[in-house]
């Protein structure tokens, strides 16, 4: 078990300066857990406020934080989790979508009974839970979440006449079409934004790839996803996104800034990058959730977000536990959802963030969240991306169902264990 001589441990160098240290009694004995972060996941003062209270509440205890760049992590964590343990970390964030490629080789804890006795399994939101399985066992805890909301013109809403948001699809469609008149876009929706078709997929009841007799194939040209598919294009058709194109070309909060669209389907947070653009869009944009089939309850959402995992070669599994337990319970949650303007890791606690307009959007779309297919081998298929293509040429006025067919097929390929 790692030991270190000091009474007072500092969060990492990378993230805090000036820390003073003090000697440690010569009988005494403290372990250190090292925690690995994503930069920018949590602030710096939210983290030397959980480090405080976890010190002091757990006094066999040092916490010893480690800021990391989302770049190259893949490797790094891989990496760490192959090595002897005595100088990785005990307790990992990783991309919820990430936990089956780090639990593929049996390389992480298995947290199943931690999870069903103490940590409150089935309030977990679906989105961040279900990628954080592998083999039916639960390897990644939720922490937070964050998903797409509709990022609407509140003064162009008015214009129009709409007095409320849409909560059906088909409202949605009506008000879109209302909105895309007068040199105005009813929405903007680039052709190739596939995490949003996805959404529309999950409500009609399709998936982008199923799983039978352990074998992945892609499920694009189900009769479902084709639904999703038709809603798409008929949203995508009341605005000028380009049809080859993803959100981030150009990059859509520049677009909506320029000031004659509607509507965007986009995280809350890039408002405030709108605003920057465009400080006289102040005060005029709200948000709504993406609207579902029906009005009791919003449309499925691409799940963003993180899970804790715990290495398997840990060498200090209670101080481990102890830190996972404390992130993603009730107390530092909320903190964190308060703090960072993110969704709880439970649908309970969503009230937390219930005065912040464009946060409760969120989390009301969260309850209805998903994730990608939980395979190791999800991340080829990103890389490729047959879906983006799938989307332009039926957008473009290609049959559906072929090009569908033909994009599932190529998904297959990808999602093929022994093609590595």
């Amino acid at each position: 078990m790692r030991r270190r001589l000091l009474a007072l441990v500092c969060v990492s160098a990378s993230l805090l300066s000036g820390c003073g240290l003090m000697s440690q009694d010569a009988g005494s004995e403290r372990s250190t857990v090292t925690l690995w972060l994503m930069k920018d996941s949590a602030s710096q003062d939210f983290l030397e406020r959980f480090t405080e209270e976890f010190e002091r509440e757990h006094p066999g205890f040092d916490l010893d934080i480690r800021i990391q760049e989302w770049t190259g992590i893949g490797d790094k964590v891989q990496a760490a989790l192959k090595a002897d343990g005595t100088d990785g970390p005990d307790v990992v964030e990783v991309g919820n979508t990430q936990v089956p490629q780090y639990a593929e080789g049996g390389r992480l804890m298995d947290l199943t009974l931690e999870s069903m006795r103490d940590w409150g399994i089935r309030e977990w939101l679906p989105g961040l839970a279900e990628p954080g399985q592998w083999m039916s066992q639960q390897f990644g805890i939720p922490w937070y979440a964050a998903n797409r909301v509709v990022i609407y013109r509140k003064d162009l809403f008015e214009k129009a006449g709409i007095t409320e948001p849409p909560r059906t699809r088909e409202e949605w469609l009506t008000a879109t079409e209302q909105l895309d008149s007068g040199g105005d876009q009813g929405i903007y929706l680039a052709g190739q934004d596939w995490y949003t078709l996805s959404g529309f997929i999950w409500d009609e009841g399709g998936e982008l790839a199923g799983q039978e007799g352990g074998v992945w194939t892609g499920a694009l040209d189900s009769e479902a996803a084709l639904r999703g598919m038709d809603f798409y294009r008929e949203l995508q058709a009341l605005g000028d996104g380009p049809v080859d194109a993803d959100e981030e070309h150009p990059p859509q909060a520049g677009v909506f800034a320029g000031g004659n669209v509607a509507q965007i389907v986009a995280v809350p947070g890039l408002a405030q990058s709108i605003v920057r653009e465009n400080p006289e869009l102040k005060g005029k944009i709200g948000f709504f959730p993406v609207p579902g089939k029906t009005a009791d309850q919003p449309g499925a959402v691409f799940t963003g977000g993180s899970d804790l995992v715990v290495p398997r070669n840990t060498d200090t599994r209670d101080g481990a536990l102890a830190v996972v337990d404390a992130l993603a319970g009730e107390k530092w949650n909320t903190e964190l959802a308060r703090t960072m303007n993110y969704v709880p890791n439970k649908t309970s606690l969503a009230k937390a963030v219930a005065d912040e307009e464009g946060v409760a959007a969120m989390a009301a779309g969260a309850a209805q969240g998903r994730a990608t297919p939980g395979t190791p081998r999800w991340g080829a298929v990103e890389a490729d991306n047959p879906i983006k293509e799938y989307m332009t040429k039926v957008l473009t006025g290609g049959d559906a169902k072929t090009e569908a067919r033909r994009a599932s097929a190529r998904i297959t390929e990808l999602l093929d264990l022994n093609a590595r």
